[in-house]
C-alpha cells in the first residue's frame, strides 16, 4: 500500500511537471495570437480582451474551452484548433508572464461601477466582484478567477452580457457568471465594466 501511495504522488508529480507551460516555448507560439492580442497581450482593440497577466489557470481553461467546443468564439476557433495542452500550457505561461497596462475609466460610470464591484446590489442579490476577483481586480488564480483590471471596457461589457443572455456557459455547472449577469440592467454592466478598465 506504502508503495502504491509512493507510487501514485511520483506519477502526480511528473503529470503536473509535463503540463507546466514553458514561458519562453510560448513566446515562439504566439506569433498568431499578436494579430489580434498584440506580442505582449496587451491588445490594442477594444474587443479583443488584453491577457497580459491574465492566470496561468484560467488561459488555459478559456483556450482550451474555445478549442474544444465549450466556448464559442468564432474568431479565435480556427486558431487553437490544433493546439496540443502542451502548446496551449506554454502560451498561458508565456502571457500571464506579461504586463500588464492600464486604461481610464469614464468618470460618470465611477461611482455606480465602484458600488456594484465592492458592495454588490443587495437587493437584487448581487454579490461584489471583489469577492472573487480581489479588491484590485488582480483575480484569484489558484481557484480560477481571472484578472479583471484594466481589462478593456467593452470586451467586459460583451461578456457579461454574453452571460445575461446565456450566451456564454463556460462558467460551469454553478452558473455564477450566469445567474450574476442575467440580474443586471445595462447600466449596471457598462458601469462596472467601466470601473473595471479603470482599476490597477
Amino acid at each position: 500500500m506504502k508503495n502504491l501511495l509512493i507510487s501514485l504522488i511520483v506519477s502526480a508529480g511528473l503529470m503536473s511537471v509535463a503540463h507546466a507551460g514553458d514561458a519562453e516555448a510560448g513566446k515562439a507560439k504566439s506569433v498568431t495570437c499578436a494579430a489580434c492580442h498584440n506580442a505582449d497581450g496587451n491588445s490594442l482593440a477594444p474587443t479583443f480582451p488584453k491577457i497580459a497577466g491574465q492566470g496561468e489557470r484560467y488561459l488555459i481553461k478559456q483556450i482550451s474551452d474555445i478549442r474544444d467546443g465549450r466556448r464559442n468564439v468564432p474568431t479565435m476557433a480556427p486558431f487553437v484548433s490544433a493546439l496540443s495542452d502542451a502548446d496551449i500550457a506554454d502560451l498561458a505561461a508565456y502571457f500571464s508572464s506579461q504586463t500588464p497596462t492600464g486604461a481610464g475609466a469614464q468618470q460618470e460610470l465611477v461611482e455606480l461601477g465602484q458600488t456594484i464591484y465592492r458592495g454588490g446590489i443587495a437587493e437584487k442579490g448581487i454579490p461584489a466582484c471583489l469577492a472573487c476577483h480581489g479588491p484590485d481586480g488582480k483575480g484569484i488564480d489558484t481557484a480560477g478567477f481571472p484578472r479583471l483590471a484594466g481589462q478593456h471596457a467593452e470586451y467586459t461589457k460583451t461578456q457579461l452580457t454574453a452571460f445575461s443572455m446565456n450566451q456564454r456557459t463556460n462558467d460551469g455547472d454553478t452558473r455564477m457568471m450566469r445567474d450574476i449577469a442575467y440580474r443586471l440592467h445595462a447600466t449596471e454592466i457598462e458601469a462596472v465594466a467601466s470601473y473595471i478598465q479603470g482599476l490597477r
